[in-house]
């Protein structure tokens, strides 16, 4: 049922919606565009290889990085939807983001696992902190919108979906238990980097292994850093001088909004693209290359064939 007002009090909103539109159409189309500016490489370093999880992880949050910026456009265009597709359009803007985290987060571990030789006490303890912050996430999520609904509604002429029942704040804070991952993650891939860098130095030999530590560190870090700008965005919704419709908010949420896309579609595939990259460059190099389908990390600092991406 569509619920029609003119009252003027909605105009501020109508306007703070308008504003924030022009940033969802950026940050959708900025994971298109890298999508088209990196097909051919994922095409090479992705589609013609052999495929493993990690390459179903990615292309899954390829696809999705595409879905979830038409569903993005699609919701917030102004022609009528039922409540049922509100609705849906609504969950996959909420659950989306979770989905995809834990994706990145399970290609983040298989970096680490590998950066540490292959532990298996590593493994598992990683499984058991991403798994516990995914399972944290979900339940907040679940809980924040379990009673949220949407509504298509034409204020002053403006047809627009609203949503009603959700907990905004405890949906702001889903991201704390994920920002503990990540946290976790960065410490470990620095801290093993740290230690390899030293042994380096003591045997004053160049290594492989060294430099297949520094792709994984320059692709990390700038993941993390968005990582944490998510995150603080989040967090600073929860601002009570954060008036919810005024211009300045407006841009507010759109850069958050584009930080988001930027970490999960953009930053989030390149974690495998770069490795990859690497890799292809160092088996064009070697004589025995054609025997080496993926990088993993053992003992005495050797490439081995064994696929962990």
């Amino acid at each position: 049922m569509t619920h029609v007002s003119n009252d003027p009090a909605w105009w501020p909103y109508i306007k703070w919606c308008y504003i924030l539109n022009y940033f969802i159409v950026a940050s959708s189309t900025a994971v298109v565009y890298d999508w088209v500016l990196t097909f051919a490489q994922e095409f090479e370093l992705v589609w013609r290889r052999r495929w493993s999880f990690v390459t179903v992880l990615y292309v899954c949050v390829r696809c999705i990085g595409i879905l979830y910026s038409i569903v993005y456009i699609v919701g917030n265009l102004p022609f009528s939807i039922t409540d049922v597709v509100g609705n849906i359009f609504y969950f996959m803007q909420v659950w989306i983001p979770v989905v995809v985290n834990a994706m990145l987060g399970v290609i983040m571990m298989t970096r680490i696992h590998a950066m540490y030789q292959g532990s298996k006490i590593m493994l598992v303890f990683l499984g058991a902190v991403l798994l516990t912050c995914t399972i944290a996430t979900v339940v907040m999520t679940g809980i924040g919108n379990i009673k949220a609904s949407a509504v298509d509604v034409v204020l002053s002429g403006n047809r627009m979906c609203l949503s009603l029942g959700v907990a905004d704040t405890l949906n702001r804070e889903i991201f704390i238990p994920t920002l503990l991952w990540e946290v976790i993650a960065l410490f470990l891939a620095v801290r093993i980097f740290i230690k390899h860098i030293r042994e380096l130095q003591k045997s004053r030999t160049e290594s492989t292994i060294g430099d297949c530590f520094t792709v994984l560190i320059r692709s990390h870090v700038p993941y993390f850093v968005g990582f944490v700008a998510v995150t603080c965005f989040n967090i600073g919704t929860l601002s009570p001088a954060l008036d919810p419709i005024t211009v300045g908010s407006g841009v507010y949420y759109g850069v958050f909004q584009i930080a988001q896309f930027v970490q999960m579609f953009v930053l989030g595939p390149r974690l495998v693209l770069s490795i990859r990259d690497y890799h292809a460059k160092l088996v064009a190099d070697c004589d025995e290359g054609s025997a080496m389908p993926t990088i993993a990390f053992q003992e005495r600092g050797h490439v081995s064939t064994s696929g962990s991406e």
